[in-house]
């Protein structure tokens, strides 16, 4: 998959609409508490600027769903950005109204301008046209930048697209690496290759497992999802998150692994707790012998022990998902040793999804992962084989 190039475009003293993912994790007080998003997004306004351009910046935050709500305001973002860029970045008053339309026509080389919320506009989840119109009539070229919303055909994202031909609009720099990252890992990784894939839900994961199994050598499995297939094995996994409707599924799911010769594997004990809490009582079991009315809420050491013997000789690894509740420290101690020990692995490592990128952040590990992804449901809907929507456009059509 080729996509239309930053570096072709004739940029240079013009306006240039960039769209970003700066939907960035504030504290109670609305301070940024991570932003990797936004520091991901510098090169590509930094390419830009450096050509003269006049830069006019979008992005989403939070889901106000169409109102304007105060504590969505991306003012925190525009002044994160100006202290990374080191130079002024005016923030719009709205999105398409007078303030951001009179501000993105007088805007002049050098000169950054960042719009309010796009989700401020109920039209931006509709992909509204007449939203996407006036968005494209404040710059010359488009590009998307934002990987993390890729894969929805939102106004910002798909719709404006439309009203820019193949030399006035390309893939950022980030974008770019996203693409190529994924899917070569998909397409021609370096073996063995394990599949990590971990979180709550069978259902979230069920067609990238799907698409993996035929590529992948190993894959391990952790999470509350764990559970189903645990359950469809014929375990009592007591209280613990099942989905029984994907029962079937995960069936399989396993039989696809047993005839492709993929190596399944799932937790042999667990950290099971009486309720969902940080103070509940917990205790250790094996996967056989959880007690009625308890629940698994991490994965045991003995499983820890197991997957860094499966991970030991591995290429490539690609991991979706933690282990365990790992925003309880008390069940968060099966993620962070599989962490540390990918981050110590000599392997090409690759972390998609936003849980599992907060994660090795937390715990200081994502310098020494090779990529992460940013973008959860866009990198899972890649893993699926799927062509985004934001993507679709900026692709080169292959002779």
């Amino acid at each position: 998959m080729e996509l239309l190039n930053i570096k072709n475009l004739d940029l240079a003293g013009k306006k240039v609409f960039i769209r970003c993912d700066f939907n960035v994790p504030m504290d109670e007080f609305g301070n940024i508490s991570d932003d990797r998003r936004i520091r991901s997004a510098l090169s590509t306004i930094n390419y830009c600027l450096d050509h003269g351009c006049a830069v006019v910046l979008a992005s989403h935050l939070g889901r106000p769903d169409g109102q304007v709500v105060a504590k969505y305001s991306l003012l925190p973002v525009a002044r994160r950005i100006h202290h990374l860029l080191k130079r002024e970045v005016a923030l719009a008053q709205d999105v398409i109204g007078e303030d951001a339309l009179s501000r993105a026509a007088a805007l002049k080389s050098g000169e950054v301008l960042l719009l309010e919320n796009l989700r401020y506009e109920e039209g931006e989840t509709k992909n509204d046209a007449e939203l996407s119109r006036k968005l494209a009539s404040m710059a010359d070229f488009y590009i998307n930048d934002a990987f993390g919303v890729s894969h929805r055909a939102h106004s910002s994202v798909e719709g404006i697209t439309h009203y820019f031909d193949n030399k006035h609009k390309a893939a950022g720099f980030l974008l770019q690496k996203e693409i190529e990252f994924l899917g070569k890992i998909i397409q021609n990784p370096v073996r063995p290759f394990a599949a990590i894939i971990g979180g709550s839900k069978v259902s979230g994961k069920l067609e990238a497992l799907i698409n993996l199994l035929p590529r992948v050598d190993k894959v391990l499995i952790g999470g509350g999802m764990a559970f189903t297939f645990l359950k469809k094995l014929g375990y009592d996994i007591g209280a613990s998150l099942v989905e029984d409707d994907l029962l079937e599924e995960a069936g399989r799911v396993m039989q696809e692994a047993t005839k492709l010769g993929v190596k399944f594997y799932l937790p042999v004990d667990v950290v099971a707790a009486e309720k969902f809490s940080e103070d509940a009582i917990s205790k250790l079991v094996s996967v056989q012998e959880i007690p009625e009315g308890w629940m698994g809420l991490d994965i045991g050491p003995a499983t820890v022990r197991l997957y860094r013997e499966v991970l030991s000789d591995v290429q490539t690894v690609l991991w979706n998902g933690p282990m365990g509740v790992y925003e309880m420290d008390r069940f968060a101690r099966g993620s962070n040793k599989i962490a540390n020990f990918v981050a110590d692995s000599y392997a090409t490592t690759i972390v998609g999804g936003g849980d599992t990128a907060d994660l090795v952040q937390r715990i200081g590990v994502d310098d020494e992962m090779t990529f992460i992804s940013t973008g959860g449901g866009a990198s899972l809907e890649l893993l699926e084989g799927k062509i985004l929507p934001g993507v679709a456009s900026l692709m080169i059509e292959e002779d």
